[in-house]
């Protein structure tokens, strides 16, 4: 059972006045595929550098299943690290750089060819055996860095912003290829991203971090439906989730002039100044005589199949933008006003001083 599981992990830099990441307590499960996002500096690379035995653990357990690989050299921990610059050698073929830790290991010639030739069928690298780095693409370089890592068949797959040196189209395409090699192999993963994209259409579950804490652990898309706080609705989702600042009136959201009904739960729980969370796509569009949140349009971001209109409202304590998703041939142009409301199943309360969720 390759379940990896942190009891108060804590890594503390000398000279520091805070330790980087406090004391972690998470528990992943053989073979999944778990996701740490968070803005740079929350301390995630410093907790998988610390499973990988990359940086010393000052206080607190690192367990791969029941085994405690806490002071272990990173040799004797059976995972396999993925960088984000591939570190490969560029004096070696593909085929040399993929056996490299085989070779090492003394494994005999004819079974290090017969694992870099399945490696290599596996990520379609074939072709490519006899190639040096510097005659691929960053696509096809990053999956020899995968390549390398498949080959010495670990308990756990590190991974560390694997995608963050590719374009736009081949990290699309790349995280595709991941997702699957990793479904497919069943080794439990553990992959570092500050793209929170990559997070939720990659991760089986996904830690979201914060200042070395962690804010929530979950998957995908309760995440997204049911954030726990402030920090995690305003990190998870693109675009993000419009927070408004409002006031509590008589179980009612009030937006200057404008009341945002809200759910049950939240109506008993608010009182003073809370936060109204409303993703872009709950919004829907009402005629002036209907009434609804007045925005002036300032951009629409055509994408085809829909839009997203971006705009301010004039209503007092709304905030400097309203995100709203139309569909792509809505005619809504800049300059026009439209007006807003939704359902209060769909609206996310918060407390404004502790950013505590309210709402169901």
């Amino acid at each position: 059972m390759a379940t990896v599981t942190f009891e108060k992990a804590q890594r503390w830099y000398p000279g520091m006045d805070k330790p980087a990441v406090p004391g972690i307590d998470l528990e992943i499960k053989d073979g999944e595929f778990m996701v740490l996002v968070g803005p740079s500096g929350c301390g995630k690379s410093t907790t998988l550098r610390m499973l990988a035995g990359l940086e010393e653990v000052n206080d607190g357990k690192i367990f791969i299943g029941d085994k405690d690989i806490t002071r272990l050299p990173p040799k004797d921990r059976d995972i396999a690290m993925v960088f984000q610059n591939y570190a490969l050698y560029p004096h070696m073929t593909v085929a040399e750089n993929m056996a490299f830790s085989l070779k090492m290991a003394k494994m005999p010639a004819d079974q290090r060819k017969k694992a870099v030739e399945e490696a290599a069928r596996i990520l379609n690298l074939t072709e490519y055996l006899e190639r040096k780095p510097k005659a691929l693409s960053g696509g096809q370089r990053q999956r020899v860095a995968m390549g390398r890592a498949i080959v010495r068949k670990p308990q756990v797959f590190c991974m560390d912003e694997p995608l963050s040196n590719l374009d736009a189209k081949m990290r699309v395409q790349t995280r595709t290829d991941i997702a699957k090699l990793q479904s497919d192999l069943g080794v439990t993963t553990v992959y570092v991203t500050h793209d929170q994209v990559e997070a939720m259409t990659m991760g089986d579950r996904v830690a979201v971090m914060k200042d070395g804490y962690l804010q929530q652990v979950d998957t995908p898309l309760n995440l997204y439906d049911r954030p726990v706080n402030l920090f995690v609705a305003g990190f998870i989702g693109s675009p993000q989730m419009n927070l408004i600042g409002a006031t509590a009136v008589d179980g009612q959201a009030k937006i200057g002039g404008y009341l945002v009904p809200v759910d049950d739960l939240a109506a008993q729980r608010i009182k003073g100044n809370i936060v109204v969370g409303v993703r872009p796509e709950s919004w829907r569009q009402v005629s002036a005589d209907d009434g609804g949140l007045p925005v002036t349009v300032t951009v629409v971001e055509e994408l085809g199949s829909d839009a997203f209109v971006y705009g301010t409202s004039a209503v007092d304590g709304t905030p400097h933008q309203v995100i709203v998703r139309v569909a792509g041939r809505d005619t809504v142009h800049k300059g026009d006003v439209i007006h807003v409301t939704t359902d209060p199943s769909s609206v996310h309360v918060f407390d404004a001083d502790t950013g505590e969720r309210l709402s169901a």
